[in-house]
């Protein structure tokens, strides 16, 4: 194991991850199945989206936002699994510090955009449902390319702010008890102030998840209202437009949500291979549930796929 602190200048040079164990010939087991769920992943993602480019009849803003979706869900994946198939089949579990502050990055800002791109398609699912005559004029393809780059270029700056913070503090350790590198892992090592670490955590945790979460509670509030007093057909264009994106959110944030518990609090009591599968669930579920959810449900990314397959044949 290479560990290099020094006391003074506390500058870490490599980080040993904590959270492998011994698995033995086990190892190998794992490394397949993650290989297959990442193949799974990017096979999945890249079809859809695929799907969506080619086909003149998905350019419409509510595909146009799956797509980005999609987009994040490969780029969240790439930050990890690559990542991990590397770790279980090494005998040594330590990453260099520009690597780890990397994989913080990626893995945080497609959280970000995930919360970002999910509020944003309630918006779309709002203005489709309560404001039907109007939505072409409101949703135009300008407004669409921008609410997607601020999707995106919000979620870039919130983390690269969080990221040099961490990345400036002084360590006392190098040892993060997780199977990835984490940024609040990272900040209780240190052995300097962390007031400014935590003040902005709170500021960047409120913008990037508790306003969208607000702003899709909202949409949906008023989706609700325009249902009970609407017809039986705009009740059921309601659930099939909104029934995958409620379900995407739900999958998200419980994720998060175990990730939160498995980070914060004494775990000590439960299985180690479970922890580890509670703090990948954020990052290896919604990857595989999204397009599955999709594909299967929005009945013009399915017929599109299926005549694609068709013809194939």
């Amino acid at each position: 194991m290479q560990k290099i602190i020094r006391m003074n200048s506390t500058q870490v040079l490599f980080f040993t991850l904590g959270a492998y164990f011994d698995t033995r010939l086990l190892k190998y087991l794992f490394f397949l199945i993650l290989l297959c769920l990442y193949v799974l992943i990017v096979g999945s993602n890249v079809l859809l989206i695929v799907v969506i480019c080619v086909n003149r009849s998905l350019h419409e803003p509510m595909y146009m936002f799956l797509c980005s979706l999609f987009v994040n869900e490969l780029y969240g994946s790439t930050g990890l699994f690559p990542f991990l198939l590397v770790q279980i089949l090494s005998d040594v579990h330590i990453v260099s510090a520009p690597l780890c502050f990397l994989q913080i990055f990626c893995l945080y800002t497609y959280a970000t955009v995930e919360f970002f791109i999910l509020a944003v398609m309630s918006y779309d699912r709002y203005v489709a449902i309560c404001h039907p005559l109007r939505y072409n004029t409101l949703m135009r393809t300008q407004k669409i390319a921008g609410l997607t780059s601020a999707s995106w270029l919000a979620a870039f700056l919130l983390v690269v702010i969080m990221t040099s913070l961490s990345f400036s503090l002084q360590l006392c350790g190098n040892v993060i008890n997780k199977v990835y590198c984490n940024n609040f892992s990272i900040v209780k090592l240190s052995c300097s102030d962390t007031t400014v670490n935590n003040i902005y955590g709170l500021i960047s945790t409120a913008l990037s998840v508790f306003v969208p979460v607000a702003l899709i509670l909202y949409t949906y509030m008023r989706i609700l209202k325009v249902c009970f007093s609407g017809s039986k057909q705009t009740r059921q264009k309601a659930v099939n437009t909104c029934t995958p994106h409620l379900a995407s959110l739900v999958n998200f944030c419980a994720g998060c949500v175990f990730e939160i518990i498995q980070s914060r609090f004494n775990m000590s009591s439960v299985p180690r291979l479970f922890q580890i599968l509670l703090s990948l669930y954020f990052l290896t579920c919604p990857p595989l549930f999204n397009p599955a959810v999709y594909g299967l449900n929005v009945s013009k990314i399915r017929s599109v796929c299926k005549n694609l397959f068709l013809k194939s044949h």
